[in-house]
């Protein structure tokens, strides 16, 4: 009798596992429909709806792989759904977005200037998606690699959701297109700059070791809620605050870097200590 519960056991956990591994994958395939329909949302005209489907799918995105490690389900096939999905949802759609939103209302205007900015603006959406497709391979090459050769810290490049949730941002908090060149030339160099820091070799904190649980779980919920408070009220100011924030974090820690290589060493470092002065 105990051989048969032991199977019959078996196999009910085997189909809960079974049952589990498709949660992750939904998740991933809502991060989809979210990519697709900012695109058809693009088309449209109505870009501030099609900047919001890509901050649902920056969730989404968390959310599934998250799921996936808790109910203990990833998968090589998750792996590679998901990024069929980023390159979608984050690649594509803000592309799209980026082009029509920053671009679209200059084609009304004629000139050899106008001709080679909206020329410019089509470079650097194309760029935004080679790029951040590139991440992606050089992401999942580094996941394949083992735990203790990868810093788990870091991300190396900008990641590409925070590059789309800052086109979403900027649109989002800007609502009505760009209608002038010169502001439609310096968006372009944005979405270029964006592009290059995907590729770049800049290190952008993950957030993957901060462990709520271990610190103070009432100060992280208190925070939390305030955060999303804040974001259901003032979504245009704290989205676009909090995606600047973090695709300039990157920078600001380089540029500090390279200042302290720099800099003199300080005097406490160079000279001994009158204790420790040989004679």
């Amino acid at each position: 009798m105990s051989v048969k519960r032991t199977r019959r056991s078996g196999k009910n956990e085997a189909r809960i596992q079974r049952s589990l591994s498709i949660v992750p994958s939904l998740f991933t395939i809502g991060n989809i429909f979210c990519g697709y329909y900012s695109i058809v949302s693009t088309l449209r005209g109505n870009w501030d709806l099609a900047a919001i489907l890509i901050g649902i799918g920056y969730l989404l995105d968390g959310l599934d792989g998250r799921i996936a490690r808790m109910t203990k389900t990833a998968s090589d096939f998750g792996v590679q759904l998901d990024s069929i999905a980023d390159i979608v949802t984050f690649g594509v759609a803000p592309a799209i977005l980026a082009f029509s939103w920053g671009l679209g209302a200059s084609e009304g205007i004629y000139g050899a200037a106008a001709k080679h900015v909206r020329q410019f603006g089509s470079l650097a959406a194309f760029a935004f998606v080679v790029c951040g497709a590139l991440r992606l391979a050089r992401f999942n090459t580094q996941a394949k690699k083992p735990p203790e050769s990868v810093s788990k810290r870091y991300f190396l490049g900008l990641p590409i959701p925070a590059a789309a949730g800052m086109v979403a941002a900027i649109v989002h908090f800007f609502k009505t297109p760009i209608l002038l060149i010169g502001s439609a030339l310096l968006w372009s160099f944005l979405i270029l700059l964006l592009a290059f820091l995907m590729i770049s070799t800049v290190r952008y904190h993950s957030f993957k070791e901060l462990d709520v649980k271990k610190a103070r779980p009432r100060l992280a919920l208190f925070v939390t809620a305030m955060i999303i408070g804040l974001i259901l009220f003032y979504s245009e100011e704290m989205l676009l605050a909090m995606a600047t924030a973090y695709a300039s974090s990157g920078l600001i820690m380089n540029l500090l870097h390279t200042v302290r290589k720099f800099l003199p060493a300080r005097a406490s470092d160079s000279e001994p200590v009158h204790g420790n002065i040989k004679t």
